[in-house]
């Protein structure tokens, strides 16, 4: 049986296929794991991490929060897309809107981990940091291939905790370590930099074959391109001849373009020389 969800220009990467039906979408994993499908609840993810939230309705400035104290608003469940309506607005203004729930805003590094997990074990991570520098809450790129062994005691925990009896592939995003967002699948726009081993790997788990972890991951840089305004035929051309993959992101409000890089530091100029970070220069 195929991966589900998988976006037409990225089906070259699910290879090869798994014999059982396995989520690469968020909506695909919510239909086909009912017994863990409470994790996409942000509200109770919040709550769990001793986190102040409640659901929109509920005065924040009630809950002990200062009237001008940026909190966190966004949808309780998003599957299409989980930043969806994501925004930070001061607390004496958080909307009555109906689905959505306010969280204290976390302070820190924001950073997202891939487990391999069996039997509700986790057995292997990928993890990925993102950029301090931000456009509307989100980094402006995501630096894969980190290593992080600080926070793998955390996922574990988390993935014992609460995917017992799951097995397959997880992703949990974090802000200064403490949760803010779990998938059960993978970021798997991030899988280029992951190495040949790593598909091969996820599918025996889940097919319930001899699985070794796969290696240390390779790594790479995932830049993006925020704004209605594409990139020019000229600076394609640039970016193309640099070896850098471009992607054109037709499912993200507000984002043009996706860029990969092997490279971190060309990576890390390329961002300067697109305007994308304070290091700016011209294209």
């Amino acid at each position: 049986m195929p991966f589900i969800g998988v976006l037409p220009e990225r089906e070259s990467l699910f290879q090869p296929q798994p014999r059982r039906e396995v989520a690469v979408s968020d909506a695909a994993a919510w239909r086909l794991n009912p017994q863990h499908r409470q994790v996409y609840d942000k509200l109770t993810l919040a709550l769990d991490a001793g986190l102040k939230a409640a659901p929109c309705g509920v005065d924040p400035r009630d809950c002990g929060i200062a009237p001008d104290t940026l909190v966190f608003v966004k949808p309780i469940v998003n599957l299409a897309g989980m930043a969806v309506r994501a925004r930070a607005v001061a607390a004496d203004a958080v909307p009555p809107e109906a689905g959505s729930f306010w969280c204290e805003r976390l302070q820190g590094t924001h950073t997202s981990s891939d487990c391999l997990v069996r039997d509700g074990r986790a057995i292997w991570f990928a993890h990925t940091r993102g950029s301090d520098e931000k456009h509307h809450e989100r980094p402006i790129y995501w630096d894969v291939g980190v290593p992080l062994p600080e926070l793998e005691p955390v996922l574990a925990r988390w993935v014992a905790d609460h995917l017992r009896g799951y097995t397959g592939l997880c992703n949990l995003e974090l802000i200064g370590g403490r949760p803010i967002e779990a998938h059960l699948r993978g970021s798997n726009g991030f899988f280029d930099f992951y190495g040949p081993e790593f598909l091969s790997a996820w599918v025996a788990l889940v097919d319930d074959k001899s699985c070794a972890p796969p290696p240390p991951i390779p790594g790479g840089l995932v830049i993006s391109v925020f704004g209605a305004k594409e990139l020019s035929l000229e600076q394609q051309a640039r970016i193309s001849a640099l070896g850098v993959k471009i992607q054109p992101d037709l499912h993200t409000p507000d984002r043009s373009a996706i860029l990969r890089c092997r490279d971190k530091s060309l990576g890390l100029t390329l961002c300067g020389q697109l305007g994308l970070t304070r290091n700016n220069q011209t294209a």
